[in-house]
């Protein structure tokens, strides 16, 4: 799909992950492939090991998870973090670093931990909103002020520019905001995840971030848009995890209407009542008329048409008034009920069909 980077897992945590990881390496052509580490030899050797182009370490950096998950100082965490980016440029292989926590990290302390990886050559600065409690403008002004931070620090060592990614998580539903949030105030990268599976509420949607990048920004971002509902079907379908209706850009109600006013719109003319910018082709999916308690005259009858009936105005009325009724009673009304309530009332079929 043109995906720019696959996180394909953490090679140290077993065999079995570190198997998967080789294999998606030495697979994949067309994408960089990147495997995790703590800033801990260990992990960043089972990494290369691996065979993938990118690492990506990561350190904590706020004081709660120094404190009392690293069990480390701040001295202690700037110095491993260095080492880290050291061993992994030393290989050959690109460097991401995360100061992870940093939107519950000190300001003084991001800042001193982003110049010293900037200065030991990392490629890119992952900014981790790890518990999701990040806000736009809070997290625009942060993810700018590491875009300085980094590149000053570079270049002051004579070392290349260095790449800004964001990691957002949904815990208040601001993943895919954050995210782009990211973008504008200089971030090159997001990390996402398809259908928004990720920790405790998921990570930014895969979906969601790219569709706003392609649809309300304009950007070309690469990826074969066309085949998004079909990527979000397949992971749903492999991961268990059901995908909820109204989930934008690949729910199944994402593209349906049931409103009378709705419907009779889109049938005029979808961009009444959709995005416009973002169409059903656009992401492999299509396009829905939905009957229920709220569905209008319109929409009976080009379902009824649809299906080789050919109605007057007073049967389409009625076929409507039961839609409704039953809508409202059972919730979901089938093709199956409107072509019973349509053989109830006495609407005829066309003999002929073209």
């Amino acid at each position: 799909m043109g995906t720019h980077v696959i996180e394909a897992g953490f090679p140290v945590n077993s065999d079995a992950e570190f198997d998967a990881v080789s294999d998606i390496a030495e697979s994949t052509r067309n994408s960089t492939v990147c495997g995790l580490a703590r800033v801990v030899d260990e992990d960043i050797e089972a990494a290369l090991d691996s065979g993938v182009g990118m690492v990506h370490v990561f350190c904590s950096t706020s004081d709660v998870q120094l404190e009392d998950s690293m069990h480390a100082s701040r001295e202690e965490a700037v110095e491993r973090s260095v080492d880290a980016v050291e061993r992994v440029k030393e290989a050959g292989a690109t460097c991401m670093f995360s100061p992870m926590d940093a939107t519950r990290t000190d300001e003084a302390f991001l800042e001193e931990v982003v110049a010293a990886v900037s200065k030991a050559g990392t490629d890119w600065i992952n900014i981790p909103d790890t518990c999701g409690v990040a806000t736009p403008r809070r997290f625009y002004d942060m993810v700018e002020g590491v875009v300085d931070t980094a590149n000053e620090a570079a270049t002051a060592v004579g070392q290349d520019e260095v790449y800004v990614d964001v990691h957002t998580h949904d815990d208040f539903g601001l993943a895919a905001a954050n995210a782009i949030s990211g973008y504008e105030a200089g971030a090159t990268q997001s990390q996402v995840s398809v259908n928004g599976i990720g920790e405790r509420a998921g990570n930014a949607a895969y979906e969601e971030v790219v569709m706003s990048l392609e649809s309300l920004y304009d950007v070309d971002t690469g990826i074969d848009t066309t085949r998004i509902v079909e990527l979000s079907r397949l992971v749903e379908e492999t991961s268990g995890i059901d995908v909820p209706a109204n989930k934008p850009v690949v729910g199944a109600n994402a593209f349906s209407h049931e409103s009378g006013i709705h419907a009779a719109g889109v049938i005029e003319n979808s961009d009444t009542f959709e995005p416009g910018v973002m169409t059903p082709e656009m992401v492999g999916a299509k396009r829905e008329l939905v009957l229920g308690k709220h569905t209008g005259q319109h929409s009976v009858r080009e379902r009824l048409e649809e299906e080789g009936f050919a109605p007057t105005d007073d049967e389409v009325a009625e076929v409507t008034r039961r839609v409704k009724d039953h809508g409202a009673e059972k919730g979901r009304v089938t093709m199956a009920h409107l072509k019973e309530f349509a053989r109830e009332v006495g609407v005829t079929r066309e003999e002929v069909r073209v």
